[in-house]
């Protein structure tokens, strides 16, 4: 058993992905190169007017900043493999490249759970208590929310991926997926795995399931406090903005608790293939154009930022 799981160290995986529909494979090549460059630009442009607008140094931007660096990181530990693999004949991934992966990608999306939910907290706190809004959400509580928030998704990572890279492989390298992902390596071991799929089922509940929870509590406080606002024209924009929010919100968790809250061992092949495309590529792009696009400040602090590099191009 040792020996064969050492040839899949030495061997790497065969990473399958769309391979067996070689014309869907070119379209989503595509689809995903497209999807990668805007979320890298779009994410990009949220840090930057964040950080050089002093307008918009508050606790709501301070937090959109931070998820969109864990958006922009996520992604890119996966779209780029994905598409080299998706253009080439050799679908080989290193064992080392496929263990990197399944370490920052676990991190990553289990950080991004928890930003959410303290972005409807933040939320809740400047719809529901705005005379105290100031006081509670004050710069010390933000950086310290951020931190757990990212410090969560890094041991939950170190613990999920240790004891899932420690299981025999038995040789078996067909990694029928789009990246290495912990539920996936988990069908390719050959002993028992029940230690696994409770282990995982515990961290999917604590980072899915109790966040999202808590995400859903939140906008219960603020619809409430929404329906109390007496102009029928402020009820519809923040309704309006309150559903963007719990859209992506519902596509982001919906799609993880369909893959990690399944058993280990049933068979999703193609369907697990487009869910994990979803939370990985396509979320991350709907972030920066729910909260930013549709956002006056945002909007122009873009415009501020671009006529001034404009300006200063001239100049030289």
């Amino acid at each position: 058993m040792e020996e064969s799981s050492n040839n899949t160290s030495e061997e790497g995986f065969l990473l399958l992905g769309f391979s067996d529909q070689p014309q869907l494979e070119r379209v989503l090549f595509v689809i995903i190169l497209l999807f990668y460059i805007l979320n890298l630009l779009g994410n990009t442009a949220i840090i930057l007017v964040s950080c050089l607008d002093p307008k918009l140094h508050t606790p709501m931007y301070f937090f959109l900043s931070n998820l969109s660096c864990v958006d922009i990181c996520f992604t890119t530990s996966v779209a780029p493999q994905l598409l080299v693999t998706m253009n080439k004949k050799d679908k080989t991934m290193s064992y080392g490249g496929c263990v990197a992966q399944l370490y920052v990608a676990m991190g990553l999306g289990s950080s991004e759970c928890i930003l959410l939910a303290v972005m409807a907290y933040d939320r809740y706190a400047a719809v529901c208590q705005p005379l105290y809004y100031t006081t509670i959400m004050h710069p010390h509580l933000c950086v310290s929310l951020a931190s757990i928030a990212w410090l969560s998704g890094l041991v939950t990572s170190l613990i999920q991926c240790s004891l899932t890279v420690q299981l025999p492989l038995c040789g078996h390298h067909k990694l029928d997926h789009i990246f290495c992902e912990v539920p996936v390596l988990i069908k390719l071991a050959c002993v028992d795995t029940t230690f696994n799929e409770v282990e995982l089922f515990v961290a999917s509940v604590v980072f899915l399931i109790v966040p999202m929870s808590l995400i859903l509590v939140s906008y219960g406080f603020i619809t409430q406090a929404v329906l109390r606002i007496k102009s029928a024209a402020g009820r519809w924009k923040a309704f309006g903005t309150c559903s963007s929010h719990l859209v992506v919100v519902i596509i982001f968790y919906g799609t993880i608790i369909f893959m990690y809250l399944q058993p280990a061992k049933s068979s999703s092949k193609n369907q697990g293939k487009f869910v994990s495309l979803f939370y990985t590529i396509v979320t991350p792009l709907l972030n920066p154009i729910i909260y930013t696009l549709r956002n006056k400040d945002v909007k122009g602090a873009l415009k501020t930022l671009v006529m001034a590099n404009a300006i200063g191009s001239k100049r030289l």
